[in-house]
Order: C-alpha cells, then structure tokens, then sequence
C-alpha cells in the first residue's frame, strides 16, 4: 500500500499545473476560462502554487518530528521540486503572457519593479536547491548540502514579500502565507534551541481498551 503513495502524492501536486495546461491550451484555440484578464489569472494561479507548495515543504519538518512521523520525509524531494517547477511555470507566464518574450525590457523591470526582483531573487535561489535535490548531489556535497538547503527559509519569506508586494488590495493570503511561514521557521528555531521543543511528541491518549 505504502508504494502507491508517491504516486498519489505526485498527481495531486501535478493537478493544478494540469489545469493551467488545460487553460492555455483552451486560450490558444480561442476559448477562455480564466476570466477577463486570462494573462494575470495564470500569473496569479502559478504563483499561488508556487508558495503552497514552498509552505507545505516547510510544514513537513514540524510534521515529522511533533507527531513522529519519519513517513513524510520521503515526500520533501517531490515537493521541494514541485515548487521549483510552480516557480518556473510563474516565471514562463510572465515572460510569455505578461512581458510577450520582450527581451529588452526584462532587466529593466526586474531593476525597476521591487516584487519582481524580490521573486526573480527567491527563484535564482531556488536553481541551485532544485539541481541538487538528488542522492548523488547529496553524496558529494556532504556537509554542505544543508547549508545551501537552508535557503529554503529565505525563499519562503522572499515569496511572501513577493505576494505581499502584488495583492495590495487583499492581504489575507499573504497573512495567511506568512503566518504559516513565521510557525514553521519559529519550530525550527525553537527546537534547535529549545531540549524540551525537541523531545516534545504530541501523543495520543490512551484508549479505554488499553487502560482496563
């Protein structure tokens, strides 16, 4: 049963680029159902993907260790890379949709516009996570893996920064992203720091079974 939850756990992350795929290629043959600005809904549907799954790679570490299962472990790859691929979906809307490939203008609107160059930083920083995400990476990087691996804390807060900076009318997503962001690098400090956070397991209570 345990092999059929990589998969499972693989689809369901590919749904919502599957329904992004499924719009573009509708919007190329002269149907839209996106809405009235199609470009912006995709930059928006690719770039809210991106930080859950960003999100949900952070969550894993608490989820391990405060309800002692090692199980979710084997899920942080697909993930972590997951993200990487929303990103570069967020990225590829941009230049396509948005910027319509105009190479001229892109340095100037990374330079000139704080929430792209903040979401063009988080997506540089994710390259080298994404190309060293494998067992051989792993191997010869040693001790140093982690280190790189640890951007992820500053991918995220750079991520929601970025949604901060472009849903200016609506702050609960980023309220929402950010608060979760905050809980989970807030375990990670206080476990590191703390021998009661890090002995600490939420355990059930006994059944009544087991106490008669």
């Amino acid at each position: 049963m345990k092999s059929l939850y990589k998969p499972v756990v693989f689809v369901l992350c590919f749904l919502p680029a599957g329904y992004i795929f499924y719009a573009v290629f509708l919007a190329l043959n002269g149907e839209n159902i996106l809405g009235p600005d199609p470009p912006l809904t995709l930059a928006l549907l690719s770039g809210e993907w991106t930080i859950r799954m960003l999100v949900l790679t952070l969550a894993l570490t608490p989820i391990r260790y405060l309800f002692n299962a090692p199980v979710v472990w084997r899920y942080r790859r697909m993930i972590g890379l997951y993200a990487f691929f929303y990103a570069t979906l967020h990225l590829l809307v941009f230049l396509w949709f948005l910027l319509q490939w105009r190479w001229t203008d892109i340095g100037s609107e990374i330079v000139e516009r704080p929430f792209i160059t903040i979401g063009f930083g988080a997506y540089v920083l994710l390259i080298p996570l994404a190309l060293t995400s494998f067992n051989y990476a792993q191997r010869k990087l040693g001790r140093n893996w982690k280190r790189i691996h640890r951007a992820i804390y500053v991918i995220s807060i750079l991520a929601v920064l970025h949604v901060v900076w472009i849903v200016r009318s609506s702050y609960g997503d980023s309220v929402l992203y950010g608060g979760l962001v905050i809980l989970f690098l807030g375990y990670r400090l206080l476990r590191h720091y703390s021998p009661r956070v890090k002995r600490f397991t939420f355990r059930p209570p006994p059944s009544r079974v087991a106490r008669s």
